[in-house]
């Protein structure tokens, strides 16, 4: 995929907008939601990023969502990058995702099943930055870089950050042991 990558300083603005699309997601998606979350890097205060809101649905089962979603393009054939040394089965990163129509702030809406590795995953990504801003700087300054680096290439851009967020995943796995982590309430 081509396209311009633009990281921005964070903008207080995006948990609003997280909330509108939430209950335009829970209208849209219906009975088959369980959670909505604000993940990815808007989710973070301060945290520099493309703005664009990253939105988790969790489901009981990827098959629970119906084919009409008001407007939501789904773009097909999509899994999660597999994390170093993965040996599980592939339903564990298993998803479906969605752009936001025009009517709309620009989101990823990422849909993945209640349990899996690649729900959790999003979840403790999340709330390690949140808690850790020398690891959240970090990222946000080699996410700038990348730009910088790769402006209309968001496939490369996405192809070199993926170890870094591998690299990320291991310092958030054990803040998650040290600190007892699990998965909280929803955000809508």
């Amino acid at each position: 995929m081509t396209g311009t990558v633009t990281i921005v300083e964070y903008r207080e603005a995006w948990p609003g907008e997280f909330r509108v699309l939430a209950a335009e997601l829970r209208a849209v998606f219906g009975e088959a939601v369980l959670r909505v979350d604000h993940i990815g890097s808007t989710a973070v205060p301060g945290l520099a990023a493309k703005d664009v809101i990253d939105v988790q649905v969790t489901v009981a089962a990827l098959s629970d969502l119906s084919r009409a979603t008001a407007g939501f393009e789904e773009v097909a054939g999509l899994a999660d990058h597999p994390p170093p040394g993965f040996a599980g089965h592939p339903d564990e990163l298993a998803k479906r995702y969605f752009r936001a129509p025009a009517r709309l702030r620009p989101a990823h809406v990422h849909v993945r099943e209640a349990g899996r590795l690649n729900q959790r995953y999003a979840l403790l990504c999340r709330d390690y930055l949140r808690a850790a801003p020398d690891a959240a700087a970090a990222y946000a300054e080699v996410k700038r870089v990348l730009a910088r680096r790769f402006p209309d290439h968001r496939d490369t851009y996405s192809d070199v950050k993926d170890p870094v967020v591998d690299v990320l995943m291991a310092g958030a796995e054990a803040w998650a042991r040290t600190t007892g982590w699990s998965i909280g309430p929803a955000d809508a």
